[in-house]
């Protein structure tokens, strides 16, 4: 019993949604019901059931140690059928979820309350009465308790459901729950502090005699690390926006309800959370509420009644999400929205792709986003789930808004991808972030400055200019390359380039915070230089991230126009250079994993019919990671990925490697494979204080 009672506490704080489940031996009943609680055997964790066990429609790969789908109604402790005739009661619980009933008595027994699939908390649980449990009929299974504090609600799961999607919603949304206004931060040791900066001129020196084209000098910043307190973050407000049309009927929806119920579980009590569903049309189902204990339950609960069924109206989904952003009444620090679709929108009139044609998807963003001046400013992170959704439009609807586009192509990777979104937006600690750069020197000007999908800025003259950068994650890097004409300089040893402004908003103290723009960048201007000089890896290794980056860009181009023998042309070309480059012969780890990528790439444009399923949402994330320098999760991982990742922050690997510590059905070929530095080998246990297990 103890060793019971503490594995039972152990699923409980690890926010488990799923049962783990024992096989059926040859034993009598009462030893498969004494089993059901007993915590699982290594070689027995892959047998779990979705929350809808039912066969998947999409035509997705599925690990072979993934959800098996059965006919037959089967209950979800002892792992056998439910039939009403075999003489074993059946309990069907209010959030619609079946199992024999003694298995269940024995669970409420033991003090658990909520359903083990869902985890909704119910209001009628089921009690052994003291004669028998077995019954002739299933619908007279025993005695229910009412639980404390909770109203009787008579109403069946199914018609809940429907009342849900039936109800009417607010002409504003102006219901958002009160943020909490004042945010304590303890003392110092919670202190965020400032952006971290350095500078790489492209050589050390240059002779006087000599001028350098296309000089080449990085600025590297790295945004600090939160001390692992709730309030050394900023809060969130998270709209999700999830599609529930008919091709999602299965076990991607259960899958999809199961991500939800860890992104719920995984936000604090000043996080707020909104869900809108969508099919043929879009609605508010949960409005920004707390995350609370009550508020966690409450969205669960809405999460778990969602039936898949009908069309596509992306364009109505979004228009909703930025209406609940912009008519809310109050506003936590940091906001953002998750929108995740299998399918292509079959509502809005989006002329069709054609060769060498560029198919415009801003129809499908609401006026508001649409403008120059959009007004949101809210990222909106897009996940296209599957090979049937519309790759070029998730990446567009992203790349508007300043959010990451991820393709999930194996299915049961989609809670790994929420988890490394939402590690993300759980770890904001630089807000309003601008870079500005000033030329020092009479006789220099700004040539130009790679920032990627960031808005960049220069003056008439060229003398300075500005880079947008917005919000940052704890330690996450951005790296821009300035470039100028460096003139002949016949006086003096040293010659003074730039200098650089660091300028932000501390999201939790509210305060601005300006780092440098009193030192510049400066290199020697020596008579003569002996040798070649030393190119600094630093400028070389991000100038090959651009080169790559912009051969993605144009062999992507290429494929659209269905011309795929000169888009691998390109990627070959590029992979050469970066292989002959200073940073692969000094072993550089971004390097190789450029190389790999490209060759990735290449393999996904094979064919027309390769490059259609998954060629082209992996070279649009892929587009998406490098320009804005973040982490997407890209296809179905592999050992190659790991190469690839790094753009990963700690706070994402940490919520990555959580979500793969709850999911114990999936195969290791299809978990999202994390940067295996060796800081991100941190037990999981320490970082989460998870109590140790208890031997049995």
């Amino acid at each position: 019993m103890g060793g019971e009672s503490k594995w039972r506490k152990m699923k409980l704080a690890l926010g488990l949604n799923t049962c783990l489940y024992l096989p059926k031996t040859t034993d009598d009943d009462e030893s498969v019901n004494s089993r059901a609680h007993a915590p699982p055997r290594v070689s027995d964790v892959r047998r779990l059931m979705p929350t809808t066990p039912t066969p998947s429609s999409s035509g997705l790969q599925l690990s072979k140690y993934g959800v098996k789908s059965s006919n037959k109604q089967m209950c979800a402790i002892c792992l056998t059928a439910m039939k009403p005739t075999d003489g074993h009661a059946i309990f069907t619980a209010e959030c619609s979820h079946a199992f024999h009933f003694h298995c269940i008595a024995s669970n409420v027994k033991h003090g658990n309350r909520v359903c083990p699939i869902c985890r909704a908390k119910w209001k009628e649980v089921p009690l052994e009465s003291s004669g028998s449990s077995r019954v002739k009929s299933s619908t007279n299974p025993g005695s229910f308790m009412i639980l404390p504090g909770m109203p009787h609600h008579q109403t069946r799961p199914n018609r809940s459901a429907s009342l849900l999607f039936q109800a009417p919603e607010p002409p504003i949304f102006d219901d958002d729950e009160l943020v909490n206004q004042k945010v304590e931060v303890s003392g110092d040791s919670d202190s965020i502090g400032g952006v971290e900066m350095k500078t790489y001129p492209e050589i050390s020196a240059v002779a006087r005699s000599t001028s350098f084209d296309n000089f080449g000098i990085l600025i590297n910043l790295k945004a600090p690390v939160t001390k692992g307190h709730q309030n050394a973050r900023a809060p969130l407000d998270l709209v999700t926006v999830l599609d529930i049309s008919g091709s999602m009927t299965g076990t991607k929806i259960a899958l999809l309800k199961q991500a939800m119920g860890f992104v719920v579980q995984n936000l604090g009590p000043l996080d707020r959370l909104s869900v809108i569903a969508f099919s043929s049309s879009a609605r508010r189902l949960f409005p920004l509420r707390r995350m609370t204990e009550t508020g966690k339950q409450e969205s669960l609960q809405i999460i778990n009644s969602l039936v898949a069924n009908g069309g596509t109206n992306i364009a109505e989904a979004l228009k909703k999400a930025v209406k609940v952003m912009t008519e809310r009444k109050y506003k936590n620090p940091v906001s953002s929205m998750i929108l995740l679709s299998d399918g292509q929108d079959t509502y809005t009139s989006i002329s069709p792709r054609k060769a060498g044609s560029k198919t415009d998807y801003q129809t499908l963003l609401p006026s508001s986003m649409q403008s120059k001046k959009d007004v949101t400013h809210i990222p909106v992170h897009t996940f296209g789930f599957g090979m049937d959704h519309d790759a070029s439009a998730m990446h567009s609807i992203s790349e508007h808004s300043g959010g990451m586009f991820s393709f999930i192509e194996a299915e049961n990777v989609i809670q790994d991808a929420f988890a490394q979104c939402i590690g993300g937006l759980l770890s904001v600690v630089v807000q309003e972030l601008r870079v500005e750069v000033e030329c020092v020197h009479p006789m220099l000007r700004l040539g130009s400055i790679k920032a990627g999908s960031y808005k960049v800025g220069m003056d008439e003259n060229g003398r300075s200019g500005f880079i947008e950068v917005g919000d940052l994650y704890a330690e996450e890097e951005r790296d821009f390359l300035v470039a100028m004409d460096l003139p002949v300089e016949e006086t003096g040893d040293e010659m003074s380039l730039v200098k650089f402004r660091v300028i932000h908003k501390d999201p939790i103290k509210k305060t601005v915070v300006t780092v440098g723009g009193n030192e510049d960048v400066t290199i020697s201007r020596p008579e003569s230089t002996l040798g070649k000089q030393v190119v600094s890896i630093e400028v070389d290794r991000q100038r090959n991230r651009l080169r790559a980056a912009n051969a993605i860009a144009e062999a992507q181009v290429a494929a659209e126009r269905g011309d795929l023998a000169a888009a691998t042309s390109v990627l070959d070309d590029c992979r050469k250079k970066l292989s002959e480059s200073v940073s692969a012969s000094r072993g550089d780890r971004l390097c190789i994993g450029l190389v790999a990528e490209l060759r990735e790439m290449k393999e996904r444009m094979a064919s027309r019919r390769v490059y259609e399923s998954s060629g082209r949402a992996y070279v649009l994330s892929g587009l998406s990671s490098h320009s804005w320098q973040r982490a997407t999760a890209r296809g179905d991982s592999t050992e190659m990925t790991s190469q690839i990742q790094s753009y990963q922050t700690q706070s994402m690997v940490d919520m990555v490697n959580l979500s793969q510590t709850m999911c114990f059905s999936r195969s290791p070929s299809t978990s999202m494979v994390v940067n295996p530095s060796p800081k991100n080998k941190k037990s999981l246990r320490s970082i989460y204080s998870f109590p140790p297990p208890q031997p049995r």
